[in-house]
């Protein structure tokens, strides 16, 4: 496993991350601390999860007890929780405001069984609360010790160059990385996200790395989703289009003329990619987190990520 500084901040994560939503969402108990286990097996150090995730920050507080010194939990906080039974009281949209920002943090604290945060992550921007309101509630945090980072995810780029002047101008603890979707068959991030991403030193923490399971090779042009798949489950077989199947066997090729599998085009690939210091993979088994590692390692040469930037632009 190589590890990098998530921007140009001190912290230091696992090039691939585990994603844990699994954890709430499709595993139980036994599944999720297996996957967990195997994560800890592969050197992976960087665990996301959130509070609308179900129960994975009470599953990842109970397996990671033993452990955490030795890994960086990252959570979020600013999505409606309330669909899930995780109320964390009346917020009235306003999920960046002091008050909420507070309710959320003791709850994600509880659930991890843990005294400190390491990465504290807005989940989605707040109209209703100013930035500057959002981050003197984070900057307390973490002069409290109960943070240690902070990020953003789902931001544009306007937003995160907002952040980072309010930041400075009012001398707060600024993000230090961003969470958005990024693959090779979802690239909106390159427009405006990742130049300024590069331009303040932030880390790119990609989710979706793997396009829901297409980047997989699991999908066949003119079959249906296959039984169990994320596709399938969420009634989403209108993405299975001829065009994506034209990028998907274009990258098939480019992979089977290396001696490579498409995993390892879509997880090491996006990892050369500029901003991104880990790639965010979830895992449903312990198989699917070593495959997941193991195409981390692959490591393009210029001449790849050209090729594969004209296969996917």
């Amino acid at each position: 496993m190589d590890f990098r500084r998530l921007g140009n901040s001190g912290l230091v994560v696992s090039v691939v991350g585990l994603g844990t939503n699994n954890l709430g969402m499709r595993l139980d108990m036994d599944r999720s601390r297996e996957v967990v286990h195997a994560a800890l097996d592969e050197d992976i150090t960087l665990f996301d999860t959130a509070d609308s995730y179900g129960a994975s920050e009470e599953r990842l507080g109970e397996i990671l007890q033993g452990n955490r010194d030795d890994v960086v939990v990252a959570t979020k906080f600013g999505s409606d929780v309330r669909p899930r039974g995780l109320s964390n009281g009346e917020d009235w949209g306003a999920r960046g405001s002091r008050r909420y920002i507070r309710r959320c943090v003791e709850s994600s604290l509880r659930r991890l069984r843990t005294d400190w945060i390491d990465l504290y992550q807005l989940h989605r921007p707040d109209e209703a609360t100013p930035i500057e309101e959002t981050l003197s509630a984070l900057d307390d945090l973490v002069r409290e010790g109960k943070v240690r980072y902070l990020g953003s995810s789902n931001f544009t780029g306007w937003q995160v160059a907002d952040a980072e002047w309010t930041a400075r101008t009012r001398h707060l603890e600024r993000f230090v990385s961003a969470q958005n979707e990024y693959s090779w068959l979802e690239r909106d991030a390159e427009a405006d996200l990742i130049p300024a991403l590069e331009h303040y030193g932030i880390g790119l923490l990609p989710y979706f790395p793997l396009a829901n399971g297409l980047l997989t090779g699991k999908y066949r042009r003119g079959q249906p989703a296959p039984e169990g798949s994320r596709i399938a489950a969420s009634n989403r077989e209108s993405v299975l289009t001829d065009e994506t199947f034209d990028i998907l066997e274009s990258l098939e090729g480019f992979a089977k003329k290396r001696g490579i599998t498409l995993l390892d085009v879509a997880v090491g690939g996006l990892a050369a990619q500029p901003a991104v210091a880990s790639v965010i993979a979830g895992a449903t088994s312990r198989e699917q987190v070593a495959a997941n590692v193991a195409a981390g390692l692959w490591q393009p040469s210029l001449a790849d990520l050209a090729e594969l930037d004209d296969l996917t632009g």
